[in-house]
């Protein structure tokens, strides 16, 4: 994604082992988390950012507040960010919050819900599946009015009421879609409220009971998996319900009650994490704030938790004590409750540490502490608190070229040098696609700062201090604001650690293609870009480069592809207000490909409009046009690639330089089917006028394994050079800056014996 003066961000939700990419910030693009987390919360610092989505536990709901979050809205009054973080175990994953199957959203119909009202309604609620009723988070229209008016959630308020009087501590009578049918209507009704209509009194009046009998019933404090999975939802119907201020003692309950039996159970670990969630919104409510404030025994409880389970940082349940923590310190907002927060949170800070098993609770107080009372840093220990946490955390360094240079918490040389070398790669890779003519105008991005968390704990932990953005994703692009001189590009990333020993940086590959994109296929920056939908191109390219430069098959959006969900002609009108993360990612790349190997021509006609800013221009070009002549043509093409056979991207081929001597390259040409036997080169010239900025020089294609050599005082050999590529493969670049005047001499090298390679030329 990219923004404007601000960050780009990619974001995603990622629930079991399935991997979905959200959408852009406002400047800013996030990437995918790990496909083994849940979701977490943001770490970003401050209380100016704009506030997240209401809390979400379902696919639906977490996709479409992604989206939204991402493209810079703000969607929420009610909470400011810094969201309490949500840390599990690979095989600690809710069946709530699974995706919902392709089976189940087939069989489950929205017409069950919009037709019926009373005692019908409560009966198809009741006898739906809990992934059925999770679609319900997606409605929008005339649908979302018939389904969750204030009539209707008044009917089913009223029916978890007589539920819950005699809760069992299981989903024998229906409870968990009673509830998940409420958090859906205060979701869709906030982000719909023209559609739905207002809500009152009436259902005030009717959810107040409804939630008084739950946590009145006994087996509601049930330790267990069935009644964990019902309670983590309830807890989270406080907060939908804006009913934070009338359950504290809720919140009290779950924080007292807490013990190791509890780990054994998801529901019940995110019961109690959800509490954090009624606090951390409960701040944009004053009656909430006002209660705290008559009663502060909830701020010792929590200075208590985190104290009492302080051994559980750096495990798999740390995110509950170090959550506490943050919750406790976030209190130093409310002037009044100040004196009695102050020393509870330099007591959490005490024992604790920036670095090392602590490190989670210290920055989670640290960062609260620096955002609301950075007045009195010295007290706490936390002045100059971003510089201080980059200097300690983001120790290495490495220039992989005078376009690129790396940071990292932890990563070896081999490891930089691999790091290097596949982005270079990909640089030619992206060249060859697109056939750019060098940067767009005024794009002052000339070089990327890749910073690298040594986990994705590492990264929630200390990338919202050191940068100010969210880590509730899989990393991010901060693109700024390419025209101002000077601007630092940056992509802040972690390693995967889930599929140690192996090392891979999440989403490498993907974002440097938005940095890649941004400079030379579309002018201006993320803002300016969003005058007429683009996210089918910026994403759905982004994944395609990301998967096919590595060779990986996109199974996801392979699979989406057999639901035929969309139309081509729909994808061009791709925003972040109606997207969710399978349109964004999975049918972007869909649509991109297509039209990349089907309708080369008109891709060419796009980009020429995108690289000189003519959004306008090339919107009109894809709606009117293309407009629908290529649907009926795209839909059996998604047949034919869910079967496995999706085609082959064609990319046109390089002009061929013309001068006589077959050695001499020129602007924007090639030379093909060169060979060299092993340890022998194929050697090449070109003439640079004075004043070249850059000159890019990209190998690829043939057989065997052949090096780049660029020398810039003589004939290149692997023995005389002043710039080199030496991948695996004959996909090599170099990106010369300011090359002289004159002769300037090219060679590949045969590490092995190559053959059809070529070379090409742009400047």
């Amino acid at each position: 994604m990219r923004l404007t003066g601000m960050p780009r961000a990619l974001l995603t939700a990622a629930l079991t082992c399935t991997m979905a990419l959200g959408a852009f910030s406002a400047q800013s693009q996030a990437a995918p988390n790990s496909p083994f987390q849940a979701p977490s919360g943001t770490s970003a610092t401050g209380p100016t950012r704009p506030a997240p989505q209401p809390a979400a536990a379902t696919v639906a709901e977490e996709r479409a507040a992604h989206a939204k979050e991402e493209a810079g809205l703000d969607l929420s009054q009610r909470a400011p960010r810094t969201a309490p973080r949500t840390r599990e175990s690979a095989n600690a994953t809710s069946k709530a919050r699974s995706a919902p199957s392709a089976q189940a959203a087939a069989a489950c119909n929205t017409a069950d819900f919009t037709s019926r009202t009373g005692s019908a309604l409560v009966t198809a609620v009741k006898g739906a599946t809990v992934d059925c009723v999770n679609t319900l988070f997606s409605l929008t229209g005339t649908d979302a009015n018939k389904a969750f008016r204030e009539a209707q959630m008044v009917t089913i308020a009223n029916a978890l009421r007589d539920v819950a009087v005699n809760y069992p501590g299981n989903n024998t009578t229906s409870t968990a879609q009673l509830v998940l049918y409420l958090r859906a209507g205060y979701y869709v009704q906030f982000y719909n409220s023209a559609a739905v209509g207002s809500y009152g009194t009436a259902l005030k009046s009717a959810v107040r009971p409804a939630l008084d009998a739950f946590y009145a019933a006994p087996r509601s404090g049930d330790v267990t998996d069935a009644n964990g999975d019902i309670l983590s939802e309830a807890v989270t119907l406080i907060d939908s319900s804006g009913e934070n201020a009338r359950y504290l003692y809720v919140v009290k309950r779950l924080l007292n009650g807490y013990g190791t039996s509890y780990d054994a159970y998801w529901g019940m670990k995110a019961a109690v994490n959800n509490v954090y969630t009624v606090l951390w919104r409960g701040h944009q409510m004053p009656e909430f704030v006002t209660a705290v404030q008559n009663d502060t025994s909830v701020l010792t409880q929590l200075d208590s938790f985190a104290t009492k389970w302080n051994a559980k940082l750096g495990t798999d349940t740390g995110y509950l004590v170090s959550n506490a923590g943050r919750e406790l310190a976030r209190f130093l907002q409310e002037a009044p409750l100040q004196p009695t927060v102050r020393p509870l949170a330099k007591h959490l800070l005490d024992q604790s540490q920036l670095t090392g098993r602590t490190s989670a609770l210290w920055m989670g107080v640290a960062e609260m502490a620096d955002s609301y009372d950075q007045a009195n840093c010295s007290y706490y220990g936390t002045c100059d608190l971003s510089n201080r946490v980059k200097a300690a955390i983001l120790t290495v360094r490495q220039t992989c070229s005078p376009s690129l240079k790396i940071q990292a918490q932890q990563m070896s040389a081999a490891e930089l040098s691999a790091t290097c070398t596949s982005l270079a790669n990909q640089d030619a890779f992206f060249h060859g696609l697109v056939r750019d003519n060098g940067p767009v105008a005024n794009d002052n991005n000339t070089n990327l700062e890749v910073s690298v968390f040594d986990s994705s704990s590492d990264y929630q932990t200390y990338a919202g201090v050191i940068f100010g953005i969210d880590t509730d994703n899989g990393g991010m692009y901060l693109e700024g604001k390419p025209e101002v001189v000077g601007n630092q590009a940056r992509f802040i990333a972690y390693e995967a650690e889930w599929v140690r020993p192996d090392f891979q940086i999440w989403n490498l590959n993907h974002e440097y293609t938005h940095y890649l994109d941004g400079r030379y296929d579309t002018h201006g920056d993320f803002e300016a870009g969003q005058v007429k939908p683009i996210i089918w191109w910026v994403e759905g390219f982004a994944e395609y480069v990301s998967y096919h430069y590595r060779g990986v098959t996109y199974t996801d959006a392979i699979t989406e592809a057999g639901t035929h969900r969309y139309a081509l002609s729909t994808l061009f009108d791709t925003t972040y207000d109606n997207t969710d993360q399978a349109r964004t990612y999975n049918w972007g790349y869909l649509a991109t490909r297509y039209m990349l190997q089907s309708h080369r021509s008109d891709v060419d006609a796009v980009l020429a409009k995108y690289r000189t800013g003519d959004y306008a221009g090339a919107y009109t070009y894809l709606k009117s046009t293309i407009g629908t002549r290529y649907d009926a043509d795209f839909n059996t093409w998604l047949t034919a690639c869910n079967a496995g056979n999706c085609g082959t991207v064609t990319t046109p081929p390089v002009p061929q330089c013309t001068n006589a001597d077959s050695r001499q390259l020129d602007k924007n040409c090639g030379r093909s089917n060169l060979s060299a036997t092993t340890g022998n080169l194929a050697y090449l010239y070109i003439y640079l006028p004075a004043g070249t900025p850059k000159l890019t020089i990209t190998s690829s294609g043939g057989t065997g394994n052949a090096d780049l050599y660029y020398n810039a005082n003589g004939w290149a050999t692997s023995t005389s050079y002043t710039s080199r590529s030496t991948g695996a493969t004959n996909a090599e670049t170099l990106t010369i800056s300011n090359p002289p005047a004159g002769w300037n001499y090219i060679s590949l090298y045969a590490q092995q014996g190559f053959s059809g390679a070529s070379v090409s030329t742009t400047y």
